[in-house]
């Protein structure tokens, strides 16, 4: 099965549960997720060129970002999916979280009147009440 093979008419995906693929972020064993596609990266650990440890820090979750944020080439795309060993359960795939909603921070889009008046008022009289010091005692 190709990485682009998951169609619905599909009877023979295997499905895995978040929580099955949770539980493989081991020291024996390395299950990642891409695209909502589970991968067996067990058996790349040491192989992967940009070490082990990135694996191991994707390990048990979606590591879609940060598989797309490097800019995979198309062998290391091939590669991957000889490691595909099933798709993530469609009830879960809700509960990945998504970066850029978890990112993202509201700010109220009303201007602080601390950071718009008093400070510069403070500065203000501060820099004029040197400025009268320096200026009197000469």
């Amino acid at each position: 099965m190709s990485e682009g093979d998951s169609e619905s008419g599909q009877d023979d995906v295997k499905y895995f549960r978040l929580s099955e693929i949770e539980e493989q972020n081991t020291f024996k064993s390395a299950w990642i997720i891409i695209n909502n596609h589970v991968y067996d990266v067990t058996k790349f650990l040491e192989e992967h060129p940009g070490g082990e440890e990135v694996l191991r820090e994707q390990a048990g979750g979606d590591a879609t970002e940060s598989f797309e944020d490097v800019g995979h080439s198309t062998d290391a795309r091939e590669m991957a999916s000889s490691m595909v060993i099933g798709e993530l359960h469609p009830e879960d795939r809700a509960k990945i979280a998504k970066p850029e909603e978890t990112l993202v921070t509201n700010i109220k889009d009303e201007p602080s009147w601390l950071c718009n008046w008093l400070i510069p008022v403070v500065a203000a009289i501060i820099v004029t009440l040197m400025y009268r010091i320096y200026t009197g005692d000469s």
